[in-house]
């Protein structure tokens, strides 16, 4: 099975730079996207109804043309639902939760806590509202995946400048320590897992041509319960694909594997 994750700053926008094409191009089982910035009614008929596919979007209530999250599924899930259980953050449009026999999956948009307190503010409560969710539902058997920008760098190899960005959201100790703590709680980085010492970012700043020299950040992440880290057989940046500032990624799963 091959899910891919992508932030793309735009559905709409992207549509315009080959989307439909290259998700058809990937042929993976579940494509989840963040940031659509549109309405369901405001997509084009080309990517509302994509042949092989089901498609499930949660929109930001609050404001249009922000936020937003969507997945594409070749299966029909068991359940799908918007938000997290605590539903103070269900009107921003950044979570969608697919129910499948095996493991639920959490598109994820995370909020960015740059620009001022109350953002940051934001991002810590919704952070904790999930970790507080998942602490409960990592206890049943089913496996869960979560995946999307986090909007956080966990470690200094998962950014080209660590030493300038240690004061910035994004790479602020208290945000990294939520990643910690996921992997504590029984998750796995499936690309740290992969590919231990491999530097390879998914999101460059639209600033001082980012994306050219490669100064970027990994803050897109497929995070995987343990008991589907055996099943974890590839995961990789898509660092080559333009059309946004971040990059697709993608996680590949055997589930013939005992």
């Amino acid at each position: 099975m091959k899910l891919i994750s992508w932030n793309v700053n735009g559905i709409r926008a992207i549509e315009k730079k080959g989307f439909r094409d290259w998700l058809i191009k990937e042929d993976a089982d579940i494509i989840s996207i963040q940031e659509t910035k549109a309405q369901l009614d405001q997509l084009s008929e080309d990517l509302a109804e994509i042949p092989g596919y089901y498609l499930y979007l949660s929109e930001c209530k609050e404001r249009k043309g922000y936020c937003g999250v969507c997945c594409y599924t070749k299966e029909k899930p068991l359940a799908v639902r918007e938000g997290l259980a605590d539903d103070r953050f269900t009107p921003q449009g950044r979570v969608i939760r697919l129910e499948f026999e095996r493991f639920y999956l959490y598109n994820i948009y995370f909020p960015n806590g740059a620009g001022d307190q109350e953002k940051f503010n934001n991002k810590i409560e919704f952070n904790e509202a999930l970790y507080q969710e998942l602490s409960e539902l990592i206890k049943g058997e089913k496996g869960i995946i979560i995946c999307g920008d986090v909007n956080i760098a966990h470690e200094a190899i998962d950014l080209k400048n660590p030493k300038a960005n240690e004061k910035h959201s994004g790479f602020l100790p208290l945000e990294r320590r939520f990643i910690d703590r996921l992997l504590d709680l029984g998750f796995v980085d499936s690309f740290r897992l992969i590919n231990p010492d491999k530097e390879k970012y998914s999101w460059w700043s639209y600033r001082f041509g980012a994306r050219r020299i490669n100064a970027g950040w990994r803050i897109d992440y497929f995070f995987v319960s343990d008991n589907l880290k055996k099943n974890i057989i590839g995961a990789d940046i898509y660092d080559d694909v333009e059309g946004s500032d971040h990059c697709p990624i993608s996680l590949t799963l055997d589930f013939n594997k005992s």
